[in-house]
C-alpha cells in the first residue's frame, strides 16, 4: 500500500514542477520573438530597417542623422527629443495591421516625417 501513494506523490510532485516551469518557458519564447527595428531620422523623412514586422514586441532603435531636432512617435509612444548626432531606444507592442509614426516636433510630420508601420 505505500507504494501507490508514493508514487500518486512522485507523480504530484512532477505535476506541480512542470505547471511551475512552463510560465517561464512561454515568457522566454516571447522575449526571443521581439524584432528590432533600425530607424534613421533627418530632414524631413524616416528610414526604416524595414516597415513590416511580426505582431508583438518591436524594438526602435532611432538615431538622429539630421542637423536638428527630431523624435519617433508610434501607438502613443515616443521617444524623447533627440539632438543630431544622438539615439533612443522605443519599445512597444504592436497589434496586427497597420501603425502610424510620425516626428510629433512642430510641423516636421507635414513635412514628409510620417508613414506607416505594418505588423503582420
Amino acid at each position: 500500500m505505500l507504494r501507490p501513494k508514493l508514487s500518486i506523490g512522485v507523480a504530484l510532485a512532477a505535476l506541480v514542477a512542470v505547471l511551475a516551469l512552463t510560465p517561464l518557458a512561454v515568457a522566454r519564447t516571447h522575449a526571443a520573438t521581439s524584432t528590432t527595428v533600425k530607424v534613421a531620422a533627418s530632414e524631413y523623412k524616416f528610414k526604416l530597417s524595414t516597415k513590416t514586422a511580426h505582431h508583438g514586441v518591436v524594438i526602435f532603435k532611432v538615431t538622429n542623422k539630421g542637423k536638428i531636432a527630431h523624435d519617433f512617435k508610434i501607438v502613443g509612444k515616443k521617444t524623447p527629443k533627440l539632438a543630431p548626432g544622438k539615439s533612443a531606444t522605443l519599445k512597444v507592442t504592436l497589434t496586427k495591421g497597420n501603425h502610424k509614426y510620425i516626428c510629433s516636433i512642430d510641423s516636421h510630420a507635414s513635412f514628409g516625417m510620417k508613414g506607416t508601420f505594418k505588423a503582420t
